[in-house]
């Protein structure tokens, strides 16, 4: 079967990552390209990170999720460069993020959690996660590790709950 590519990426739309269900790969970003090459459907993707753990099943829950579309020749192409970037995530993502509890990454930060200067320097100013539970920036860091690599443990002290804040990459 050979779709229009539009018709693939709306399918990919419908793949969940399989460390935060609540987002799609697109809404991600991850996936950059999406193309036929004759009659092999070619989809580039790009990991959040080179040693993401969940790389493998994102890439068999792609192919198999197209696979129960019709599509029987498929290609997956890993892209590290440019690297991904949580600018990539969509703000559609983003909402989804803050709905699911995750509290969705700020711009302008590095992972560490800092407020980056235009030039890229570090500020040394303690960065301020809303919660994404009330809202208050009444909040503190834990732990720069949380429950994935990607997430940071933060908690309110508003309404006290715990939640991951998305690390910025």
């Amino acid at each position: 079967m050979r779709a229009a590519v539009s018709q693939v990426w709306d399918w990919l739309a419908e793949v969940p990552d399989p460390e935060i269900p609540v987002i799609s790969l697109t809404d991600l970003g991850i996936i950059r390209a999406v193309e036929w090459q004759g009659e092999v459907l070619v989809v580039t993707v790009t990991p959040t990170y080179s040693g993401c753990p969940a790389t493998a099943v994102i890439n068999l829950d792609i192919e198999a999720h197209l696979r129960g579309k019709g599509v029987e020749l498929i290609r997956l192409e890993r892209q590290l460069t440019p690297a991904w970037t949580t600018d990539w995530i969509t703000p559609e993502g983003r909402e989804k993020l803050r709905e699911y509890g995750i509290a969705p990454p700020i711009e302008g930060t590095a992972p560490d959690g800092q407020v980056m200067a235009r030039v890229g320097a570090l500020s040394g100013a303690n960065l301020t996660v809303p919660c994404p539970r009330c809202g208050s920036n009444e909040t503190r860091r834990v732990s720069q590790f949380g429950s994935t690599p990607c997430k940071a443990s933060w908690v309110c002290n508003a309404c006290l709950e715990p939640f991951d804040y998305f690390k910025c990459h």
